[in-house]
This record gives C-alpha cells, sequence and structure tokens, in this order.
C-alpha cells in the first residue's frame, strides 16, 4: 500500500499506513503458517484411558513438565501425580531439560507405589523399563 501512494506522488510514512489500515479493520491477505498441522507419516495413538473410571490411588499417575522463569533463567520442574488422590507424589528441578530429572522423579515415587497405568509426558517409553 505504501509503495502504491509513493507510485502515485503521496509522501506516506509505512507507520502511517499500517495504522490507518488497522484502525479501517483491513489486513492483508496470505497464506498463514500451517503449524499445526500433524507431518503425515507422525504416527496418532490411541487415548487408553478414555471411559476409564479411577476408583483408587495408585490406579493411574502421569506426569508432568513446565518451565518456571526466574529472575536469572529459568528451571524446568517435572511432577509425578496420581489422578484419583491428585498427589503430588515425587518432583525434580533442572536448569536443563535432561531426562535425567525426569527418571529421578519417576524413581522417587516408584520407591513408594507401583501404579496399574503410567501416563508419562517426558519420559521415553524405553526409560521405564525397570
Amino acid at each position: 500500500m505504501t509503495v502504491g501512494l509513493r507510485q502515485q506522488g503521496d509522501a506516506v510514512n509505512p507507520k502511517r499506513v499500517a495504522r490507518l489500515l488497522h484502525v479501517m479493520g483491513l489486513e492483508t491477505i496470505y497464506p498463514n503458517p500451517r503449524l499445526s498441522q500433524p507431518h503425515p507419516a507422525h504416527r496418532i495413538y490411541p487415548y487408553l484411558l478414555r471411559g476409564v473410571s479411577i476408583t483408587r490411588a495408585n490406579q493411574v499417575w502421569s506426569t508432568d513438565i513446565t518451565y518456571i522463569r526466574l529472575h536469572g533463567g529459568g528451571v524446568y520442574l517435572v511432577a509425578v501425580m496420581d489422578w484419583f488422590s491428585r498427589y503430588v507424589l515425587s518432583w525434580a528441578v533442572a536448569i536443563t531439560m535432561d531426562v535425567g530429572f525426569c527418571l529421578e522423579a519417576l524413581e522417587q515415587a516408584l520407591g513408594m507405589a507401583t501404579p496399574d497405568i503410567f501416563n508419562p509426558t517426558c519420559v521415553s517409553p524405553g526409560a521405564i523399563r525397570r
């Protein structure tokens, strides 16, 4: 738009054109990146816990990992939880996202009990074998 106006002899600033287009509710039309489209070769696994009623402790455990932003950087926090009681069984913190601290939290939780079903998010399936 700015180039077209300048070719017609109007001296315009690109920021002003962008602001006026925004005020008028006009936006460019171009193909957006398709970031949420799965790769065709990506295997989709079925969700095995659909319809399963959780009726007791240590029936289903899961793990989750999150990044916590701090003043001087950040840390990763992993927690192993029991789905029935919503109790955090164990947790670990690390400055790098390495599988070691996930395994540390898992081994600590397995020292207390063993679940019937474990739904991992950050532990590779080969690392769960004991």
